[in-house]
């Protein structure tokens, strides 16, 4: 699946962005547990807050393959800021698709230049995978509705505007605009995590906070959360496939620098097998994201299926691929001084977010079954 003469000059882009401005604040910012200040704002002058979102708004509207292109270089550089910007765009979708007209036009454009940061709130502290247990309510009010309960796990959760907050009215699953500064939202924030340490990670509670319902009473986990998540789990694994390619780089200059027994690292068969294998799993997760991201350009139904696929594999392989990395690297390799550290904690992250490896399993068999009874005679 070769790329458009537009896309190679997007990844060149991408990759030049992160090279510069990413890169080399990734192992600072995962050792302070804090994204550098102005990352944010760099993000918004490159044009890439918008990454979602039509022109109209003041957005790029790329194509799912450049889109793909920018994850997997962000993937490269850090998964922390990767996972923040995946946020802000799980939100600015919803609100495109789900919003109604004044809901539009008081965020999108916002969001696009990085003015107003979203982040994603569904996860609670019993409510993990099974979204459906959910616990937080909502009351209809005079103005709106009032919130109570709490979230936890919230990516950005520290820095956000806006927060796209999950709820039950009644027993109806529902989505809630709340912004950042709302009375009765308070904020505390989520340190030493395994991975993705620099994520502004954060629990927020809700004490009877305003909030502004998003599409339909009901619709949150069906159609909400559903549209967010598709995007959440194909931006996963894009950023995946950056992690792996991070560490298969990070290996083939060891390899090459390195000596043991008197010979090059490169030149041991052993080596040579690793390498191999990690070459052959990075190029897999990337063909797959390619036909994902294809078929989601080409509005074609199974784009669901290869979503949920190219997110089981690549997470998959992100975790083998780093681990071998850093089993290359030896005791270096379990070294804050040197990347693949940092790339095989996020990794074990990237199996547990926007859907668990689990989960992606169940959907999977699921939608594979449906498709054989919908093709049987």
């Amino acid at each position: 699946m070769d790329l458009t003469s537009e896309q190679k000059t997007a990844r060149s882009g991408f990759r030049a962005f992160v090279a510069e401005h990413v890169s080399p604040v990734a192992d600072r910012a995962d050792r302070e547990q804090i994204l550098p200040e102005g990352m944010i704002g760099r993000l918004s002058e490159a044009g890439l807050m918008g990454a979602v979102l039509s022109a109209e708004v003041g957005g790029r509207a790329f194509d799912a393959v450049t889109h793909g292109l920018l994850h997997e270089e962000l993937g490269r550089g850090c998964s922390s800021l990767r996972s923040i910007l995946t946020v802000h765009e799980m939100v600015a979708l919803a609100i495109s698709r789900w919003g109604s007209a004044e809901q539009r036009e008081a965020y999108l454009a916002r969001m696009s230049r990085g003015e107003v940061l979203g982040a994603f709130a569904l996860s609670e502290p019993e409510a993990g995978s099974d979204a459906r247990s959910i616990r937080a309510t909502a009351v209809e009010s005079d103005d709106g509705y009032r919130l109570t309960g709490r979230k936890q796990w919230i990516t950005a959760g520290r820095i956000a505007d806006l927060f796209l907050v999950f709820a039950r009215v009644g027993e109806k699953p529902s989505a809630f605009l709340v912004e950042g500064d709302a009375p009765g939202l308070s904020i505390e924030p989520i340190s030493n995590m395994l991975g993705l340490r620099a994520a502004m990670l954060a629990r927020i509670d809700l004490d009877d906070c305003a909030a502004d319902l998003l599409g339909a009473p009901g619709a949150g986990l069906s159609h909400v959360a559903g549209t967010a998540l598709d995007l959440g789990r194909y931006t996963v694994a894009c950023g995946c496939v950056g992690i792996g390619q991070a560490c298969l780089d990070a290996c083939l200059s060891y390899v090459t620098e390195r000596e043991q027994f008197g010979r090059r690292l490169r030149e041991h068969q052993l080596i040579q097998e690793m390498v191999a294998e990690m070459i052959v799993q990075v190029d897999a997760a990337r063909l797959m994201c390619r036909r994902a991201a294809s078929r989601r350009d080409a509005a074609d139904p199974r784009s669901i299926m290869d979503t949920s696929v190219s997110k089981y594999f690549a997470s998959r392989m992100a975790l083998r691929v780093a681990s071998d990395a850093v089993q290359i690297h030896g005791a270096r390799g379990c070294s804050a001084a040197y990347p693949v550290a940092r790339h095989f904690r996020d990794a074990k992250i990237m199996e547990i977010i926007e859907g668990s490896s689990q989960i992606q399993q169940l959907l999977i068999a699921h939608q594979g079954i449906a498709a054989h009874r919908r093709s049987a005679p």
